[in-house]
């Protein structure tokens, strides 16, 4: 049988939070760590418990290595963060690094690849498969010379399936929540190929497991990568749903499969992009000020209101700042230092004046946040309480500047904390002491002090565009 390395995504059954209470629970933790070990890192038991033996080497060494893995404190110890780590939806294979290639594996020798479709999973339409794959191929076709060509007929280099429990690859399926789905490493026969569990429930959208997001990750282990530790990259081994309207290939993944076929050959364009109409419907990805200007970012570029009167200026981000990555995630301005904090993935950079520090990027989890978060999604720093609010799909985040530290009683819903403006947040201002909440088209203006919006607004409300104002009484019994 021919060596090919699998590659899986298991989401682990237990659910609940890790306990320090009882020697019972505390128990309960250590063998579900021990079984998780065993089957992820070759935790060696010989029958014996390693977890139950006083000062068990091998138990700790091991937890050392997975919490080295992951980028956690290394500790040697079922800590808080540990636990919480090896209960979140995961792929199997832990061979982690910045990026991380299949050990002695070139990728595949041809740059023209072919795949198919051999069933389709009944959670979803025929349709809505088909573009999840083929979305799912896209996103690796963007950055290299690779190109995947659907075929109907004969074997293709990439044979897609669903399946559930024992599927004729040696490696069943375990159920309901257990493993996602597996692929293998470019290689003759079963190489390349991806299969999905047909036990789990298949979306085009945020509720289970969206298709396209797992596929993306299988068609990188399909072409040969395998994991990075970048909590912010699609080959990280953890599930978490992204919306796929936003999302972009992180910039390590983006390292790690053009190691292997290098970058995609793309004209050169002289032409300065082309500005967009601020009167147009405009979704932002982040909004902030800085030193009484407002910017409002958009993919690889943001426009610049230095006065309330003055027109916009359209800049790309590379231009004004070659430090910061494109498609930034979230902004807010900090006045008490002079600074603004950009952020993208598990990273944010500070600005001080106009100048990217030197010390950027910096990781979010030295901020407070929990690993399981990898992305920021908006932030603004409130003058009237004196905190910053990280919004993070359904919650936010409270820290205080002054102590560096997340308060004790996040997170909380944004609908208890900000209600009215809905359950998910993409860029967030603070003007004139009120706080503005950008949701595709429209923002929420929202006064801290009566904890109510107050008006509904256009997204390009700010850029010197008629008729921006919207009946709040009818938006909000729509």
């Amino acid at each position: 049988m021919k060596s090919l390395f699998l590659v899986f995504l298991l989401s682990v059954a237990y659910c609940s939070a890790f306990p320090a209470a009882t020697s019972q629970d505390n128990e309960k933790n250590a063998k579900f760590a021990e079984e998780y070990l065993k089957k992820y890192y070759n935790l060696k038991t010989d029958g014996v418990h390693q977890s139950r033996k006083k000062n068990s080497s091998k138990f700790t060494e091991k937890i050392r290595q997975m919490q080295q893995s992951f980028g956690l404190k290394v500790t040697g110890t079922l800590d808080l963060d540990t636990m919480e780590m090896m209960q979140q939806p995961r792929c199997g294979f832990v061979d982690l690094g910045e990026y991380s290639v299949f050990p002695g594996n070139s990728g595949w020798k041809t740059r023209e690849l072919t795949y198919r479709i051999v069933n389709y999973t009944p959670d979803m339409t025929i349709a809505e498969v088909d573009a999840s794959i083929q979305r799912a191929f896209q996103v690796w076709t963007n950055v290299t010379p690779l190109t995947f060509t659907r075929i109907y007929k004969s074997v293709a280099d990439i044979e897609i399936s669903f399946a559930a429990q024992e599927h004729n690859d040696y490696y069943p399926f375990d159920g309901q929540h257990g493993t996602l789905a597996h692929a293998f490493a470019p290689g003759t026969g079963i190489g390349g190929d991806a299969h999905f569990d047909e036990d789990e429930t298949w979306t085009s959208g945020s509720k289970d497991y969206n298709l396209f997001l797992v596929a993306a990750h299988e068609f990188g282990h399909s072409l040969g990568l395998s994991h990075s530790n970048d909590p912010s990259a699609l080959m990280y081994p953890t599930y978490h749903f992204i919306e796929p309207s936003e999302f972009h290939l992180p910039d390590d993944d983006i390292r790690g499969i053009q190691s292997l076929y290098g970058a995609r050959e793309v004209p050169v364009v002289t032409r300065p992009p082309s500005t967009p109409s601020s009167c147009q419907p405009i979704t932002f990805d982040a909004v902030t000020t800085l030193r009484g200007e407002m910017l409002f970012f958009t993919n690889k570029t943001f426009l610049r209101q230095i006065s309330q009167n003055s027109k916009a200026e359209h800049h790309l981000i590379k231009t004004f700042w070659p430090a910061l990555p494109n498609h930034i995630q979230a902004a807010y301005e900090y006045k008490q230092k002079d600074q603004l904090l950009i952020f993208k993935g598990a990273n944010y950079w500070v600005i001080s004046g106009y100048q990217v520090t030197k010390d950027s990027p910096k990781s979010i989890y030295d901020l407070g946040f929990p690993r399981t978060v990898r992305r920021v999604d908006a932030a603004v720093h409130d003058e009237n309480t004196e905190k910053t609010y990280f919004f993070v799909d359904d919650k936010f985040w409270s820290f205080d500047e002054t102590k560096q530290k997340m308060d004790s009683v996040t997170p909380q819903k944004i609908i208890d904390g900000f209600p009215g403006v809905g359950t998910k947040v993409q860029a967030a201002l603070q003007k004139d002491r009120l706080l503005y909440f950008f949701v595709g088209h429209n923002q929420y203006e929202f006064s801290t002090a009566k904890k109510r919006v107050t008006r509904l607004l256009k997204s390009n409300s700010w850029l010197k565009c008629g008729n921006v104002n919207i009946n709040l009484k009818k938006a909000l019994i729509k």
